[in-house]
């Protein structure tokens, strides 16, 4: 423990210059006397640590003493830390591992490409999920993980979609963080890889022994095949509608980037309102029901008729609830 603490705190005066003994134990999580041992400790062993007294004095190293990181560029090095994600890193069990190497990084840096990714991290954030959704609970998800890296064969409960959990011995090839959402891609009987949503998993125990990886499984490319897939089997029927002139960007919102672009590409000539028909990509005339209410008289279902008529109802129903206007 005080090997890595001594080294996190060599690291911090490589990476900020000169710091005082009360900064140093609030980002060591330290008293302020056991900062003055362990900078008795680095001098003792060598490391040129030099003491300036005064309002603005504090420790720090010799200038040149540092480890250079040979070969990255500035916008290299910046790129590094826009990818950090602290959240599943810490979902992962590894926040504390994660500051730590971007503490080794920071230090091993020349100054250029460190000034770069200190500026890309403070000005750069990725929030990972949507809005009005927070990340997914996933309370196995280190073990999950654990079976990941260690190809060790996982026994789990996971509940489906309807009234009934499984019970399934997995081999958890890799995990897929999506939306805030964190999957895992596994196989199980030896059969084709399939994806396992992590917050669904209600008990899981790492079981001994080891289990070999397909030869050349990529993880990114079976997730890009599976979302590609996934969203083609999504989408099971069609709706034609007219929709107003200006709601493109309405319409992308409310039924999603995908379905939009299809309707939109094949969208047939304005009438004199600048009214278009397109045809639309619905995953089923009730969830079509319910998302195309929310862009109210922007569209008009033209097909089929049963949306149509849920339409008409609940336009009905709704002039029934609020009155006429003015009553």
């Amino acid at each position: 423990m005080r090997a890595s603490r001594l080294l996190s705190l060599l690291l911090l005066l490589q990476t900020r210059g000169r710091m005082t003994a009360t900064e140093l134990a609030r980002e060591l999580e330290v008293s302020v006397r056991t900062v003055y041992r362990d900078v008795e400790a680095l001098s003792s062993a060598g490391v040129p640590v030099y003491s300036d007294r005064g309002p603005a004095g504090g420790y720090r190293l010799l200038d040149g003493y540092r480890t250079r990181l040979n070969g990255l560029t500035a916008e290299e090095a910046s790129s590094l830390f826009l990818a950090a994600l602290p959240g599943p890193a810490t979902q992962l069990g590894l926040g504390e591992v994660a500051a730590n190497a971007e503490l080794k990084l920071l230090a091993a840096l020349p100054p250029e490409p460190r000034s770069h990714a200190t500026r890309m991290r403070e000005r750069f954030h990725l929030d990972v999920p949507g809005w009005y959704r927070g990340a997914d609970e996933a309370p196995f998800l280190t073990e999950v993980s654990e079976a990941v890296w260690d190809q060790r064969p996982l026994r789990m409960t996971y509940r489906r979609w309807g009234p009934r959990d499984v019970e399934r011995v997995a081999e958890p090839y890799g995990l897929v963080l999506k939306g805030g959402s964190w999957y895992m891609v596994a196989a199980v009987g030896g059969g084709e890889p399939r994806t396992y949503r992590v917050s669904r998993i209600v008990s899981a125990e790492v079981l001994g022994g080891r289990f070999e990886r397909p030869a050349g499984f990529d993880l990114a490319a079976f997730w890009e095949r599976y979302a590609t897939d996934f969203r083609r089997r999504m989408y099971t029927a069609e709706a034609v509608v007219r929709v107003a002139p200006g709601v493109e960007g309405l319409l992308r919102y409310t039924v999603g980037d995908d379905a939009a672009d299809v309707a939109l590409a094949g969208a047939g000539e304005p009438d004199e309102r600048g009214w278009a028909v397109v045809r639309l990509p619905i995953e089923s005339v009730r969830h079509a029901h319910w998302l195309l209410l929310r862009l109210g008289t922007d569209i008009e279902v033209l097909e089929p008729p049963e949306l149509r008529a849920m339409m008409a109802e609940t336009a009905a129903a709704l002039v029934t609830l609020y009155g006429e206007a003015g009553g």
